[in-house]
């Protein structure tokens, strides 16, 4: 189980290691991710007066996750707008202010909720530049929770990364890390075109390293690629968001049996980095995909059928699988949940099948 908070996990220990060689035992700068979060609104509030915020309770109760903590008293009424519980309607503002020039970050409570929205979203948002010739682009960022937390219920629960990176027009993120946070937002922001960005309640808390350079005030991630966390050379672990710490953790695992994983962090959905992911197929030669999602039409679908419609295919020496979310409602119960996403015994499990005894 993940500590959230406080002494750094075995798994973010590892990406300690990761980012800082043999240097690991050095003090690393550390940042959470709700800080890394708020530190990336606060800057692209400052340096944008088009930027606004709008949303449930995110100016003077400071945000239902305290992202935007002290935000509204800094930047006022124009800046940071509360809104009513109506998502429909606040994201129809949002996307109008876009397409009057503003920049509006649009945060959902939980992206359970733009469901609400969702025709705004893929039907206002994503078509618009399209349906217009390229005359009206619409720059906003829809941002939130998703997936799961702690017994929240099966209708608050969900992973809506298949269902947003199916849609023209947008652009999709799951970042994993503080860094990905900070760097994935600013390029949100900054971007022409509706960017959603999907992030964990339960990464919040999570500290992990940061770097001088993502501390610049000017620090983005390309929106379309990917990162390599951990090099290997025996299969290929693809992952995104929450997956990543415990697809860390399990290729932690996989290595004390003699099983040397290379460890993919998306970071970006919709577009995917093809070239990152072929490269590491013909390398490592096996592939699995990690998600929290359903397995029906997921992220991994996607990534397993592009592989075998490609001349990279060939490369494989065993049949591409997925690690999913199990394919039911989420339970209420705590202990139940806890076993319906993948986790790092459950990954290395499925990883020694794929790689069997010819490694």
């Amino acid at each position: 189980m993940l500590h959230l908070c406080g002494k750094l996990s075995n798994s973010q220990l590892l990406f300690q290691r990761l980012h800082y060689g043999k240097s690991f035992f050095r003090p690393a700068t550390t940042m959470s991710v709700r800080d890394a979060l708020h530190s990336a609104l606060d800057e692209e509030l400052a340096r944008d007066e088009k930027v606004f915020i709008m949303g449930e309770e995110v100016a003077q109760f400071d945000g239902v996750y305290k992202v935007t903590k002290g935000l509204w008293k800094k930047y006022g009424d124009k800046r940071l707008i509360d809104t009513p519980i109506t998502e429909a309607g606040f994201c129809g503002i949002a996307i109008g202010a876009a397409l009057a020039g503003l920049r509006p970050i649009c945060e959902f409570m939980t992206y359970n909720f733009s469901m609400q929205a969702i025709d705004r979203v893929v039907n206002g948002a994503a078509k618009n530049l399209y349906m217009s010739a390229g005359r009206y682009p619409v720059p906003i960022v829809f941002r939130g929770p998703n997936g799961n937390a702690k017994g929240l219920g099966a209708q608050h629960s969900q992973c809506f990364a298949a269902w947003y990176m199916h849609v023209p027009g947008l652009k999709v993120m799951s970042p994993s890390t503080s860094e990905d946070y900070r760097g994935a937002l600013k390029a949100a922001v900054r971007d022409p075109d509706p960017v959603v960005i999907l992030e964990s309640e339960l990464l919040y808390n999570m500290e992990f390293p940061v770097s001088d350079e993502a501390m610049d005030k000017d620090f983005t991630i390309p929106i379309g690629k990917a990162k390599v966390e951990k090099p290997g050379k025996h299969i290929t672990l693809i992952c995104h968001g929450q997956a990543t710490p415990y697809t860390l953790k399990g290729a932690e695992i996989l290595a004390g049996e003699g099983i040397e994983a290379e460890v993919i962090n998306l970071r970006s959905l919709r577009p995917l980095d093809w070239e990152t992911i072929f490269k590491s197929v013909e390398k490592t030669h096996r592939l699995m995909t990690v998600e929290f999602g359903w397995p029906r039409c997921g992220v991994g679908s996607e990534i397993v059928a592009t592989i075998m419609e490609n001349p990279v295919f060939f490369q494989l020496d065993a049949p591409a699988v997925r690690c999913t979310g199990v394919d039911v409602p989420m339970p209420y119960s705590e202990k139940i949940e806890y076993e319906c996403t993948p986790k790092d015994h459950h990954i290395a499990e499925f990883a020694k099948k794929v790689c069997g005894s010819k490694i």
